[in-house]
C-alpha cells in the first residue's frame, strides 16, 4: 500500500523509489535515490523538480518493488559472459564480455508478453569485441505482482538463459592468398593485413600465409598443407569472381571439402564460399572484404570462431537485412546489416 505525504511534511521519511531530475540537453538521472531520508535541505530541490508529494510504500504479501523485481528478472535471464549493472531508476543493464552475443528470441518474446515486464536486447549474433551493455530489464509499475516475476523465472529455467555470450575460440588460421600478380610480386598483398586485423579482434591468430598463383592445383595443395601444418580454419582470399582466371572455388572443391555454399545473398559479399574438410572450415573471401568495413566476413566468420557451424539455410536467411546501406560513416554492428 502507498500513501501520499506533502513534501513540506515529508522530512524524516524514506523515499521508496528514485526521483528523476532532467535538465534538457545536459542531464537525466536520479536527484534522489531510493532509500534516501528526506532532510529539510531537500525540500526546495523536490519542489524544483516538480514533486509536491512523496510516496510512502508498504508492500502487501505477493508484491515486489520495481528494484527487487528487476534484480530477479536480470538474474534469471543472464547467462554465461553476462554481468549485471547496479540498479538505477528501476532498471538493470546486462553487460557482455567479448564474444558472439546469443539471444534466445523465442523465450524473450514470451517474457515480453507478460504484462508489465520488459527485457530489451541488441540483435542476436552481434560480434562483441570489448565489454558493452547489450540488454536491459525493468518492470513498468513501481509495484508488481510477484506471480509475474515467477513466470519469468520459470521461462528462463525451462529455456535456458535469455542473454549470453559464446566466447571466441583461439583458432589457428592459415591464409592462402591467390593471384599471379601478388605471387610474382607485381603488386603488394593488401588482403592479408585486413584479415589479420579482423581475426585478431576475434581472438584468433594467423599461423601462416601462403602466396599462390591462379593455378588451382597450387591453391589446392596450399590449402591441404595449411591444414597439415595445424590450421583450424583456412581463409582463401581472392579469385572468387566469375572471371576465367578466378579459380579459387574450383581449388576449394578439389580438396574434397564439403561445400556449404558458393554465393551469399549479401551486398557486399555475394561471391563467398564456405566449405568443410574433415571438420576444418575453409572460407573463400571475395575482394569486397578488403574494402568494406562490414561484409560477409563479419556475418559468418565470428560465428565459426564462436563454435557454430553455419548451414546453407543460415546463409540463405541473410538475404533479409543483407543489403548494406552504404552509410557515409560505418557503424557496424550497430546497424541493420545482416539482421
Amino acid at each position: 500500500m502507498m500513501k501520499t505525504v506533502p513534501v513540506q511534511d515529508s522530512i524524516g521519511n524514506v523515499l521508496c523509489h528514485d526521483m528523476t531530475r532532467i535538465v534538457p540537453g545536459e542531464y537525466k538521472g536520479p536527484a534522489f535515490k531510493k532509500g534516501h531520508i528526506i532532510t529539510p535541505e531537500d525540500i526546495p530541490v523536490l519542489l524544483e523538480i516538480g514533486k509536491e508529494h512523496v510516496y510512502i510504500l508498504t508492500l502487501e504479501k505477493g508484491q515486489l518493488h520495481e528494484n527487487d523485481a528487476a534484480r530477479r528478472i536480470a538474474k534469471a535471464a543472464a547467462g554465461p559472459g553476462i554481468t549485471l549493472s547496479d540498479i538505477s531508476e528501476g532498471r538493470i543493464n546486462m553487460t557482455a564480455a567479448p564474444g558472439l552475443l546469443s539471444v534466445n528470441v523465442e523465450a524473450l518474446n514470451r517474457i515480453n508478453s507478460i504484462d508489465e515486464v520488459v527485457i530489451a536486447t541488441m540483435h542476436n549474433g552481434i560480434q562483441i569485441t570489448k565489454p558493452r551493455d547489450v540488454a536491459g530489464t525493468r518492470v513498468v509499475p513501481l509495484v508488481i505482482d510477484e506471480s509475474k516475476i515467477i513466470q519469468v523465472e520459470e521461462i528462463c529455467r525451462d529455456c535456458g538463459p535469455i542473454v549470453s555470450v559464446k566466447p571466441f575460440r583461439n583458432l589457428k588460421v592459415g591464409i592462402i592468398t591467390t593471384g599471379s600478380e601478388v605471387y610474382t610480386g607485381r603488386i603488394k598483398d593488401k588482403f592479408g593485413p585486413v584479415i589479420r586485423n579482423k581475426l585478431s579482434q576475434l581472438n584468433s591468430e594467423v599461423i601462416g600465409q601462403t602466396l599462390v598463383s591462379d593455378d588451382p592445383q597450387m591453391t589446392c595443395k596450399a590449402i591441404l598443407q595449411s591444414i597439415d601444418d595445424g590450421a583450424e580454419m583456412v581463409v582463401v582470399t581472392g579469385g572468387m569472381s566469375v572471371d576465367p582466371d578466378d579459380q579459387t572455388p574450383a581449388s576449394i572443391r578439389a580438396t574434397g571439402a564439403e561445400v556449404i555454399t558458393y554465393g551469399s545473398p549479401t551486398f557486399p559479399g555475394v561471391m563467398f564460399m564456405l566449405a568443410y574438410l574433415n571438420g576444418v572450415p575453409i572460407v573463400g573471401l571475395p575482394g569486397c572484404v578488403m574494402y568494406y568495413r562490414a561484409s560477409i566476413f563479419d556475418l559468418i566468420v565470428p560465428r565459426i570462431v564462436a563454435g557454430e557451424r553455419p548451414t546453407r539455410k543460415d546463409i540463405a536467411e541473410l538475404g533479409h537485412g543483407g543489403f548494406c546501406a552504404g552509410c557515409d560513416t560505418c557503424r557496424y554492428p550497430l546497424c541493420s546489416f545482416g539482421k
